[in-house]
């Protein structure tokens, strides 16, 4: 091993800092051995390019064969300390939890994945926009057949494959969808809408994301070694093989992916000559499961579900793209701070975004340069009905090179009137409308409900 690397026992990484004398001292015999048995006695802090063991499992993000593309490791399961070539952990956040159930020994660590019957419900067609430079960053566009793909690889290096997408058949049965049918206006067909009851036949395709970071850094328009600087220091460094490992080029960030719903065949996906009407929605909690009315998201995803099925019983495609931003990408934390001082302070139009960057320090981290890469996995080059008012979003699936024929705004009935204060201060920024957009005056006169009103 290199002299550069950095690996150290338990005990003498406990060890280096002597203790304060007026704090009492912990009997660290347990936290020292913790999981010895699983991990062993030593603790490996990072790797380095240089470490005579590192032998990563070479990768070529944008080759369209993916046996030489090669599988996403970022596991140290068996070999992979040495093998792996992606920075991070699988499954997100939810690597977490992994973590602790094998932490609690409800999971052994050496348990291999039985993916017998887990193949997807659809097998989508390979197309060039998977292997076409700075197209896809994002995602791994393989992600959906790792273990049939790389399982022989995986036996051969001894490292572990895991799939970082999975595709599936569902059925969503949703109250505002069933009002619909009852109210005439969708059929039921038994293909889309299958029922009198409202419920939707669609397929599901769920997204984890991975990042190839020279393309990630591209699409932001900084360097590689801006991008992994700034991960690294604001996780705390978390990830140190961010700056001590350049030549990995992948990173599986501890963040939320999408996943995409879609109405009517999905073969028809990537055919221009079928028409597609798309939702790019990102998660809002409050709002999408419990129904709180000071925003559009709710009413505007039904909206666009209603309009995606319809689209698909005319002999086309909808789509939803859901993605887990919470909170403009600020968490909900931040969001109910937010709340509080816009309802504190005056809840109008004009005071909607200040209120945001006051304590955000800015208004929107959502980053949708990097939403259309699900758009170009399915292949799609046009979208004949975007269902979305936000410029962010057209800009970002303009810029990435499709086509957008229609931009569909809300209709104002549908929306709830404590959520005007959000809808018209995002048309006054530049959000899409056919309507009237206010002035800086106007705004001051849009006003919320307040909280004694509650």
């Amino acid at each position: 091993m290199s002299t550069a690397s950095v690996s150290v026992s338990v005990v003498s990484q406990l060890s280096v800092s002597k203790p304060d004398p007026n704090l009492k001292q912990i009997k660290s015999a347990k936290i020292e051995r913790g999981l010895s048995d699983i991990y062993g006695e030593n603790i490996r802090l990072t790797t380095y390019t240089s470490d005579a063991d590192v032998d990563p499992i070479k990768t070529d993000w944008y080759n369209a064969d993916p046996k030489k593309r090669g599988p996403v490791v970022p596991s140290k399961f068996k070999n992979g300390l040495g093998k792996h070539n992606a920075i991070g952990a699988h499954g997100g956040p939810y690597s977490i939890y992994h973590a602790l159930s094998i932490g609690t020994r409800q999971l052994d660590s050496n348990h291999i994945a039985d993916y017998t019957s887990g193949f997807p419900s659809f097998d989508f067609p390979q197309v060039p926009e998977w292997s076409e430079p700075g197209k896809i960053v994002s995602l791994d566009p393989f992600g959906h057949m790792t273990p049939w793909l790389y399982n022989s690889i995986g036996k051969k290096e001894g490292v572990e494959v895991r799939p970082s997408m999975a595709i599936t058949k569902a059925v969503l049965s949703i109250p505002e969808i069933r009002g619909e049918v009852q109210k005439g206006n969708l059929k039921p067909d038994g293909k889309v809408v299958l029922n009198e009851d409202g419920d939707m036949a669609c397929t599901k395709v769920a997204v984890d994301p991975v990042w190839y970071l020279p393309g990630v850094a591209e699409r932001l328009g900084i360097s590689e070694a801006d991008l992994r600087r700034a991960l690294f220091e604001d996780t705390n460094g978390m990830y140190p093989e961010l700056v001590t490992r350049p030549d990995i080029k992948v990173f599986c960030p501890p963040i939320g992916g999408c996943t995409a719903y879609i109405f009517g065949n999905p073969a028809n996906l990537h055919k221009e000559d079928k028409r597609l009407s798309v939702r790019v929605h990102d998660e809002c909690c409050s709002s999408d499961v419990f129904l709180s009315d000071i925003c559009s998201c709710r009413c505007y995803l039904i909206f666009g579900l209603v309009e995606a099925a319809r689209e698909a019983q005319n002999g086309g495609n909808g789509m939803i793209c859901y993605f887990r931003k919470e909170g403009r990408c600020l968490g909900e934390v931040t969001k109910y701070m937010v709340y509080n001082a816009r309802k504190r302070c005056g809840d109008t139009a004009d005071n909607y975004f200040p209120r945001t960057e006051c304590i955000a320090g800015v208004k929107d981290a959502r980053f949708q340069e990097l939403m259309p890469d699900i758009l170009h996995w399915f292949g799609i080059k046009t979208i004949d009905r975007m269902l979305s008012m936000s410029n962010l979003k057209y800009d970002a699936i303009i810029k990435s090179g499709i086509d957008i024929k229609e931009r569909v705004e809300i209709p104002d009935y549908l929306l709830p009137a404590d959520c005007r204060v959000e809808i018209d201060a995002k048309i006054a920024s530049g959000y899409f409308t056919n309507g009237h957009r206010y002035t800086d005056e106007e705004l001051k006169k849009v006003e919320g409900r307040q909280w004694q009103n509650i």
